[in-house]
Order: C-alpha cells, then sequence, then structure tokens
C-alpha cells in the first residue's frame, strides 16, 4: 500500500477551493465557510506529525473539516438559548428585551426592595405557568426555574432540542401575554 506524505506549502492551492465548496454547502454562509477552512488548515498543521499517511491528504482534511463544521453547530446550539428570542413585556417600561425570567423575584437577592410585590409576582407567574399547556409548563420549569441542561430535558422527555426550543419560545411568549393581562 502507498503512503501518502504531507505538503502543507500547497494545500492553499491544491484544497482551498475544494475545502471551501464543502464548507459552504453545509454552514451555507460563505464567512463562516471561510473560518472554518482556516481552522481546518490550522489544526492540519498542528496535527501533522499524527497523520499516517493511510489516506490521501484530502482526505485527510476533509475528515478534520466535517469535525469544525460539527463543532461549530455544536457551539450554536450551546448559546441558542442565549440568543433565542427576547420579548417586550411591558409598554410603561425602557425594559425592551428583557426576559421574563429577569423579572421574577429572586429570593436569594439583596437588591430587591419590595418583597410583597416580589411575593405577588411570582405568585402571579406560577398562576400563569399553571395556565400553560402541561407539556410547555413542564419544559419552561425544567428548563428556567430548575436550571435542567437542555440535553437532561430532552432524554428525560423524550424530546429533541428544536422541539425544546420550541416550547420554550411558546411557554415565554404565553407567560408574557398572560402577565401582561393579568399583573402589568
Amino acid at each position: 500500500m502507498e503512503t501518502n506524505n504531507l505538503n502543507p506549502d500547497k494545500w492553499v492551492d491544491l484544497y482551498a477551493d475544494y475545502l471551501f465548496n464543502y464548507a459552504v454547502t453545509r454552514v451555507s454562509d460563505a464567512e463562516i465557510a471561510k473560518d472554518l477552512v482556516q481552522d481546518t488548515f490550522i489544526a492540519g498543521l498542528k496535527s501533522a506529525k499524527k497523520f499516517k499517511g493511510d489516506a490521501a491528504e484530502r482526505t485527510w482534511l476533509i475528515a478534520i473539516l466535517k469535525r469544525k463544521v460539527i463543532d461549530h453547530y455544536r457551539k450554536i446550539n450551546s448559546k441558542k438559548g442565549k440568543a433565542e428570542v427576547r420579548m417586550s413585556y411591558s409598554s410603561q417600561t425602557d425594559a425592551e428585551g428583557d426576559w421574563i425570567e429577569e423579572r421574577i423575584a429572586d429570593p436569594n437577592s439583596n437588591f430587591e426592595n419590595d418583597t410583597l410585590e416580589n411575593e405577588e409576582l411570582g405568585l402571579a407567574i406560577q398562576n400563569c405557568i399553571s395556565k400553560l399547556p402541561k407539556k410547555q409548563a413542564q419544559v419552561f420549569t425544567m428548563k428556567t426555574i430548575e436550571g435542567m441542561e437542555t440535553e437532561d430535558i430532552c432524554n428525560t422527555l423524550g424530546i429533541n432540542a428544536s422541539n425544546l426550543w420550541v416550547m420554550i419560545h411558546r411557554a415565554r411568549t404565553g407567560l408574557m401575554n398572560c402577565l401582561n393581562q393579568n399583573w402589568f
């Protein structure tokens, strides 16, 4: 069997276009695809000593790029909850874009001035959660109040991450509407 050797000096000329086309079809963004190809070349240089020569140079670089694409999507999904959806739930304040959870009374906080108002808000939120469809209420409570990880919730309830985030969004929207009617 023929052993293949690495020639990093020619990677850009020989493989950049192929790797870019491969990446852009998977991430649908030219800038991200360029970054992934660059990351692939850097990772290839760093792990060149581990190259056994069993595969062709391009095949080896594609294998690295595949892992980079997977890492890209993992990174996006891990940030999904933070960037998901912002809501406006009070037209009388400048609180546009605040999460409902940021307005929930925190029993451990020293910054809350009006305990009675916070208790009332907490009761209003619990009342609104009880009006949500059962599964939405369950997912919202597990993720937001109990602080469970997305993967654990998905495994427990037998749902996928996309479905979980749709339910979270719908629960937040329902809570916003309920709180606007019953609290604010």
